[in-house]
Order: structure tokens, then sequence, then C-alpha cells
């Protein structure tokens, strides 16, 4: 690659122009789920008596029979082809952090030589796909093949251009579960029961708990032309080489800056097209690091939320080519500014609309506040390597301790209030209640504690999972991720939680014991025994990662130990006894995890290796012969003292090329050693770790030479696009 077409890009980057992306006649409140087969459609295109069906089995989890199935199909076909769909398709979410389709036309033979447009029942319930083609951790041989999605009736069917789009789980011939779907729905399913039995202590109307989430999406624009020049980004997601820019984030004037008109039609376009999907899109705004950005929707029911969030990945990745940008959802695509993380914001709401982790107004609601905020704690605390595990990756291991991203340690900060809150109640007598006014002031019955406002609980940015004021924020996971792997592990884990606590709580209540002080001496019990996990401190801190250690808290660093966890016998007890996973299934998910793990750094290896010694040498390599040539043109110029005074600042350069070149040179022939060592591993998890341990380490050292070396070659050589044109060019 010469550096004329690096001039080249960042000329015609300059002269892009923003496309200009017209308003929509209509407000968005009418525009809102235009291509999503909502209920309001559902009543206008299906008979009463089979709409009142399709409700039960929406709400209430009925069964979805064959005769009924079809005249759905006919309804949503007719309501699809209205928007001109010709094809409809399966959509589901494999192991692959992205999704999957495969398109089929509405077309069947009429038996008299022409075709007829036709959509089934069966088409639409459940579909045959190859389950041996994508990630199975060996669940699925080839010859073993056979798959099969079924409709997730919880999701609503929606359009996509000319498709007609249904999502869908994802499972084996043999039962289990190939995608994050299944057992997401299995998993919300485990903490609806639970939560709900717990919750008619206190109010024995409530039928339902629904899992709410709300994402927060941050993400990087880079134009496509400076994109394409950079063979990293382009295979990786991410640059593997590249010094930081003499400005970059330090004068803190990106964040909630004013949008870029380029990026400003852009987030239009996107918001447009996601509120038409069903997304509802609620917040916009520049983000810390230069040309990052953020987009935040509405919380949602956990399994719809997931959803949209996958399909919003996929539309920002179309939409910003539209613009003349690619979209960057890796963690770290940039050294020495913020990654990128998806903050989750988690909460529990009754079918009644009572906010779980919410303060109330009675005696009543805060006991049953304090109960949920104690129980959470302890699922975080019980599980904590695993929600590590359940948000770990080769690509987020880049983000995580580092520019605001979480430490690779899980703890929750509660904020000074709820901490006195918690401690008022390990220490007070069974008739001393709490009074905490929701979102006014918070009132606690010790004289020694003023009335304060509940929501200042601070903002720790170091937490991985702080409580928000009515709901817990998981800030460990990574922008790119399926949210549903951490979604799994912490409504399992929950789940869990709350049964244990049940158990406990009606075998004191079986000995006559109270309700109430029944309650109140478990929830006591649970607060001394969650203790370690509450951390209101500085999570990047030496001293954290020592008391961690004191505490017993999960500290491994190291993403492919940091898989073992799901494997505890503690794991495997949790997600059976909550019928999330089989023991089988956790396996199998790990073998995959340690498998993308391995080749997220193998290809980043080869890609960086390919870069030093096509791309970085040989440019340095001829600028330090131009150096060479014109210490040679000064000494016949000027005599021998003058000429070695004049050179001595080129010999040194030349002299700091070579030195950089040979370390390049060398440790890359060691890295290709080092792969080959690590390929003939034959077990998976093993050689995840020689990855890790051996491979992964070498980028980083030979990066520090090629980042020297950019420093040093004339910037009218060096070939690949630099941090202040990626970062900076809008």
């Amino acid at each position: 690659m010469s550096s004329s077409l690096r001039f080249e890009v960042v000329g015609e980057a300059f002269k892009k122009k923003a496309v200009e992306v017209p308003a929509p006649a209509e407000r968005p409140s009418e525009f809102f789920g235009k291509y999503v087969f909502t209920r309001q459609k559902m009543f206008k295109y299906l008979p009463a008596d089979v709409y009142k069906k399709m409700c039960d089995v929406i709400d209430n989890g009925a069964s979805l029979d064959l005769q009924t199935a079809d005249v759905v199909a006919a309804g949503m076909k007719k309501w699809a082809m209205e928007l001109g769909v010709t094809h409809c398709t399966h959509w589901f979410q494999p192991l692959t952090e992205g999704t999957a389709e495969k398109h089929d036309a509405f077309v069947e033979h009429d038996g008299k030589g022409g075709m007829v447009e036709e959509f089934s029942g069966k088409q639409l319930i459940q579909q045959e796909t190859d389950a041996s083609s994508f990630p199975n951790g060996g669940i699925r041989s080839t010859f073993e093949a056979r798959g099969y999605s079924a409709w997730d009736t919880a999701s609503p069917v929606f359009v996509l251009g000319d498709t007609l789009m249904i999502p869908t789980i994802f499972i084996s011939y043999t039962g289990e579960a190939l995608d994050y779907k299944a057992p997401l729905k299995k998993a919300i399913h485990a903490v609806d029961k639970a939560a709900t039995d717990v919750c008619r202590y206190f109010y024995p109307d409530v039928k339902k708990v629904i899992s709410n989430l709300g994402w927060e999406q941050e993400y990087f624009l880079v134009d496509e032309g400076l994109y394409a020049t950079r063979p990293d980004l382009l295979m990786t997601g991410r640059t593997l080489m590249g010094h930081e820019s003499a400005k970059n984030q330090q004068m803190d004037d990106h964040y909630f800056g004013s949008i870029p008109e380029r990026v400003a039609e852009f987030m239009k376009d996107l918001e447009i097209q996601a509120l038409e999907l069903g997304i509802p899109c609620k917040t916009r705004h520049n983000e810390v690091a230069p040309n990052q950005f953020e987009l935040a929707p509405i919380y949602e029911e956990t399994n719809l939320a997931v959803d949209h969030n996958m399909l919003l990945m996929s539309l920002m990745k179309k939409i910003a080519r539209k613009h003349g940008f690619r979209c960057l959802l890796h963690e770290k695509p940039f050294a020495g500014i913020n990654g990128s993380g998806k903050h989750n914001n988690w909460s529990l709401a009754t079918d009644t609309g009572i906010l779980l982790h919410g303060p109330g107004k009675t005696p009543t609601d805060n006991l049953r506040f304090v109960t949920f905020i104690v129980e959470t704690l302890m699922a975080v605390y019980r599980h904590n390597g695993l929600l590590k595990a359940s948000i770990m990756s080769a690509t987020n291991a880049h983000r995580l301790g580092g520019h605001e991203a979480p430490p690779t340690i899980i703890s929750s900060f509660l904020g000074q209030q709820l901490s006195d809150i918690l401690e008022h109640l390990e220490h007070s007598t069974d008739d001393e209640l709490i009074d905490v006014a929701s979102k006014h002031g918070m009132k606690l019955d010790i004289p020694q504690i003023p009335e304060l406002l509940f929501d200042n609980t601070d903002r720790n940015r170091t937490s991985p999972f702080a409580f928000t004021g009515n709901r817990f924020e998981f800030r460990a996971i990574g922008s790119q991720a399926n949210c549903a792997a951490a979604m799994i592990a912490l409504n399992a884990a929950m789940a869990e939680a709350l049964i244990d606590f049940k158990t406990r709580v009606d075998a004191l209540i079986a000995n006559g014991v109270d309700k109430t002080k029944a309650i109140l001496q478990v929830v006591r019990e649970d607060i001394k025994t969650c203790k370690p996990i509450h951390f209101d401190g500085n999570g990047y801190s030496e001293e954290w990662q020592e008391e961690a250690r004191r505490r017993g808290l999960d500290t491994e660093r190291s993403c492919p130990l940091i898989f073992d966890r799901y494997l505890d016998e503690t794991s495997v007890k949790m997600f059976e006894t909550t019928h999330v996973f089989t023991r089988n299934e956790i396996e199998a998910r790990n073998e995959i995890k340690w498998e993308t793990y391995t080749k997220k750094v193998q290809v980043e290896a080869r890609i960086f290796g390919d870069m030093c010694m096509n791309h970085i040498i040989p440019v340095a390599t001829r600028y330090q012969s131009a150096l060479i040539d014109n210490v040679h043109k000064v000494q016949e110029v000027f005599p021998a003292e003058t000429a070695a005074r004049l050179n001595a600042k080129n010999l040194e350069l030349i002299e700091k090329i070579s030195e950089h070149t040979s370390f390049i040179a060398e440790n890359a022939d060691r890295l290709v050693e080092n792969r080959k060592v690590a390929n003939r591993i034959e077990n998976v998890r093993e050689k995840a770790i020689a990855y890790h341990d051996t491979v992964a380490p070498m980028l980083e050292s030979i990066r520090y030479h090629v980042d020297k070396l950019e420093l040093i070659v004339d910037d009218e050589m060096w070939p690949l696009p630099k941090y202040r044109e990626l970062l900076f060019i809008r």
C-alpha cells in the first residue's frame, strides 16, 4: 500500500458532505412500529378468535396449534405483501455473536405449470437448518447436521426490505440450545417464577414478574475510505498499530459536544429506521473519545430488548455505509482512548406496575425493596466469577480495566444512602423498618441519619455492577456482545437466590415465626453474607485488587481461564436447577468460547505479521535509505568535522530505525513460531491459554516498535491512515 493512497483517501474524506435525510411527514408516534406485526396489526389482519388466541400465546405461553398458525400465517402474509415483501426467513442468534437468516420466497408450484404465493403455518412456526455449520461445541457432527428454528411468539415478526423476519430460537435435533435466545427465555422464565413467589409475601395479587433491560450502545464512526486502507480495521475491527495523536480525548471537548453534521444525518437516518422497526430510540450523543457516539432506547422486556439490540447493530453497519462511514463496534478499536461498552440497565417489575428494585412509601414496599436489593447482591456475590465470564471475550479484554471501563473484578456500588439502609437493617431490631420516599427523599428511622435525596447515589464509573436508583447497571458488557449472554447468567443467578431465600423464609414460617420477622431474619443473614461484593471505592486501584482477593472475589484476568467459571460446580448446579442449561450445553458453549478466543487472536496475529513485513518494514527501510543517502551527500559537500556534526541526528535516526525494524522482523518470526506451537495443541482450552500467554502479548511488544517508527518515518511515506485522521475527520 502506497502513501499516495493514504493521502488520496484523506483528501476524499475531507470533501465528503452530509447525506441529507428527509424528515418523515408523520410524527415518530405515527410511524413507530410501521414494519412490525404489532397487536394493532394482528387485530386488523386476524379473525377475532385467532387474535384472542395469539394474545394468550404471547402473554401466557399458551400452545399454538398448527391450524391457528395457518390462519396467523395467512394474515401475516397479507400484511407483508402489502409492504412489497416477497421472502420470509427465520431470524436467529447462533453462537457467533451475530444473527443468521436464510431467505425463502413466498412461492410454490400451483400444479398447473405456474407458481402460487404461499406461506403456511408450518413455515411460520418451524424450519429445519444445518446445525453442524454453526458453532455447536461438538454437539452436532457434520453427519448429524439437522437442527431446528422455532418461532418466538413473544418477539414480534417484522419486515426488513423485501423479507418477513421471524425471530426464532435455534436448537439441535436432540434438543440442545445452539443459540442465545432459547436459554435467555428459560432464564427469564426462571426469574419470573422465583420472583413472583417472593413477591406474594408482599403483594398476593402479583401473577407475573418481568425482567427489563435498557442497553446503551456505544460505537465509533470512521470514514469508509480511511477504514478501507487499514487492513487491521478491515479484518479485525481494531487498529493493531498506530501511535496516539497529539490530541485525543484529554481536552474533554467531545463528550456531549455538538454532533458533527455528517454524523447527525447518520443518527437521524438510523433513528427513523429503528423507530419504524419498533426500537424505541431515546437518546443520542457524542461519547468521550473522538468519533465515538452512543444510542440508547427506552427500556423493554429483556427478550425483546436483546432482539432489538441485535437488529440495531445490523442497521448501524448498513446505514453507516450509506453515509460514507464504517461503524466500529469493537470494544477497543483505538489504543490510548476510551473503548466502547454496552451498559445493561437491568430491573424487575411486576405485572401490577411495581418496580421491585425501587423504594416505596409503605413499610411493606420498603421491606420488598430491601429484599430484592439484597437478593440481587447475593446472586452477584455467589456468581461474581460467572458474571465476569458472561461478559468476557478476546475483544472486551482489551477494554476492561482502563479509560473508564470497569475493572475485571465484579463488585457492586450502592452509594452512601443504600449502604446506610443495609447497615441499619443489619443491626436493627425486628420492629424497626425503613421509610424511603421514592424519588423525593429518604428518611430512616434512625435519628443520626438526616433526610437525603435518594438519587444522590453518585455514579461510580469504576463499578461493574452499580445500583442507580431503581435498577442495577451492569457496565462490563462489551459493545459488540449479545446482551443475552450476561442476561442469561444474571437472571438465572437471581432466580437461584430468590428460590433459596424463599426456602429459608418458608422454613422459619413453618416453625411458627411471624412472616415479616422471618423475612427480616433471612435478609439480615444475607446482608452479612454478601458484604464482600459491596464496594464503593476506586475499582482501578491496586489496593482494591488485593482487597478483592482477600474478600474471596474472582480476580482472574486471563480470558481463557475466566471461562472456567462456567464449569464450576456452583455454576452448573445453578443452571441445571433453574433449567436454563444442561451440563452438556455448558461444556459445549465453553468449547465455543475457547475456540472463538483462539481464532480472534490468531487472525489478529496473522494480519499484524503481514502488516509489519509488507507495510511497515519496507517503508521504514526506504526512509532509512533516504537518510543514508543524505548522510553520504553531506559528507561529499562539507568538511569531515562539519559533516559529522550535521549528520549526527540522521545517524541517530538511522540507528533507531535499524533497532526498531530488527526487533519487529525477529519477533514477527517468533510470533509465527509461537502460533505454530499453539496450533499443535489439540485441547481447545489449552490452545486458547497458549494463544493468550504466548501470542497475544507479542502483538503489544512488537506494536511498541511499530508505533515508534510512525513517529520517525517521513509522514509523506507512511502508508497507513494515522489516528489523527481516523479520529478527527468526520
